[in-house]
């Protein structure tokens, strides 16, 4: 089974899907993409697979999709959990960027179904809400959270939708 992005649950939002999570401390992989939303993520797919296959790196989950400025998108593979940033070979392609993310407290809401532009707008709006209700305060940006690959049925993807919170 592919590895998922560490977290500790921390709550669930009564009458709600949303969960507290507090994250590990991780290192991503990303490529930063000037496309819109539809296109950046295949985009950013190809350097980042050819990244962890030219280094035997083993595929995780989730691809991780947020907006960079209006027109650009960050696209991330999370590395698997053992490796610290020494351990990663530099990327030969220059739009690969390696980084170290700090242990950090979000609210993720899961979902089915392909991940359209109103989809994402319509699971980030309920985010906010529940959040706003349980008077949490989000910071960042949202990050889309592919968990399947393209060939999957879209019916039976998973994904979610996450945003940090204040601590």
């Amino acid at each position: 089974m592919t590895e998922r992005q560490k977290f500790d649950l921390v709550k669930k939002i009564p009458k709600t899907k949303v969960e507290i999570r507090r994250y590990h401390s991780c290192v991503m992989a990303d490529v930063l993409v000037e496309a819109p939303y539809e296109q950046a993520g295949s985009l950013g797919f190809r350097p980042l697979v050819t990244y962890i296959s030219q280094n035997n790196i083993a595929m995780t989950a989730p691809v991780l999709q947020e907006s960079s400025d209006s027109r650009s998108w960050i696209v991330s593979f999370v590395m698997p959990a053992e490796m610290t940033i020494k351990d990663l070979p530099n990327p030969r392609n220059s739009k690969v960027a390696l980084r170290t993310i700090p242990e950090q407290l979000s609210a993720a809401l899961p979902f089915s179904g392909m991940t359209t532009t109103s989809k994402i707008q319509e699971k980030e709006a309920e985010l906010r809400e529940a959040l706003a209700k349980e008077k949490l305060t989000p910071v960042g940006s949202l990050r889309i959270a592919r968990f399947d690959p393209p060939w999957k049925p879209g019916f039976m993807r998973y994904n979610e939708v996450i945003l940090d919170i204040k601590d």
